[in-house]
């Protein structure tokens, strides 16, 4: 009859209102207050975004909240980059550039249009940068290395290396191991992803012409809806770590 009655308490003590965030997982006996465990709403949604399936869309609102903590920042406004560009880039940059501010190291806006300009504006940085196009057709595309620009006579980067669209709809290119041609130039043009004497991405020396071709490095579409282009505005950033 006392254990009943011990019981009987322990149960209405379980029963009492519970705030939103407490939920009762079991009774370890009749004793003992019940086992509960505290589940905040962030990890809430984070479970419900790891255990649903990826193409839910009653769950897409619960992903887009986590991809928003780490959408880079920029220091400086861009002509190019808007809010929905960042959030669709955030998901591909690598962990080392997340939580840090990204800064403008070059405009066509800014600094005018000179491929040797870009090139000295890098000279002394040691980050990630991200190369953002426009051309006369309002296509937006562009790459994310891994390293500075720079004039070298040999190919260099890493696999974190990436080529960009949306046009018209988002798209990254990887690195498909094929080789590692990922970043090369010169006073006379930047080339990122080759293989078979194409380029995936080529800028001239003016930063006026450009041509874009699906190459061997990154398997990728055209990036532009034209494989010769006239740029409009090109940016760099670069990660201020």
């Amino acid at each position: 009859m006392w254990s009943r009655s011990v019981q009987g308490l322990t149960e209405k003590r379980a029963m009492r209102q519970l705030p939103e965030n407490i939920k009762v997982l079991y009774f370890a006996s009749d004793c003992v207050e019940p086992y509960v465990e505290i589940i905040t709403v962030k990890d809430s949604k984070r479970r419900l975004s790891l255990c649903g399936s990826e193409g839910s869309e009653a769950e897409e609102p619960e992903y887009q909240e986590e991809v928003d903590d780490v959408i880079p920042i920029l220091s400086d406004h861009s002509q190019l980059l808007e809010d929905h560009h960042l959030v669709r880039l955030a998901a591909h940059m690598p962990a080392r550039t997340q939580g840090y501010p990204w800064q403008l190291v070059y405009s066509t806006a800014v600094h005018g249009s000179s491929l040797k300009t870009l090139y000295r504006n890098m000279a002394d940085l040691d980050s990630p940068a991200l190369l953002v196009v426009k051309d006369v057709h309002k296509k937006v595309f562009g790459a994310f290395v891994s390293d500075p620009f720079k004039i070298s006579k040999y190919c260099y980067g890493t696999g974190e290396t990436f080529l960009f669209s949306f046009s018209p709809d988002f798209q990254a290119y990887r690195w498909s191991g094929e080789n590692s041609y990922f970043v090369s130039g010169d006073l006379e043009s930047l080339r990122i992803g080759g293989g078979e004497g194409v380029f995936g991405l080529w800028l001239d020396a003016d930063l006026y012409h450009g041509a874009s071709i699906s190459c061997p490095t990154f398997h990728n579409a055209p990036l532009s809806t034209h494989e010769d282009f006239i740029v409009q505005d090109v940016e760099v950033w670069t990660v201020q770590y």
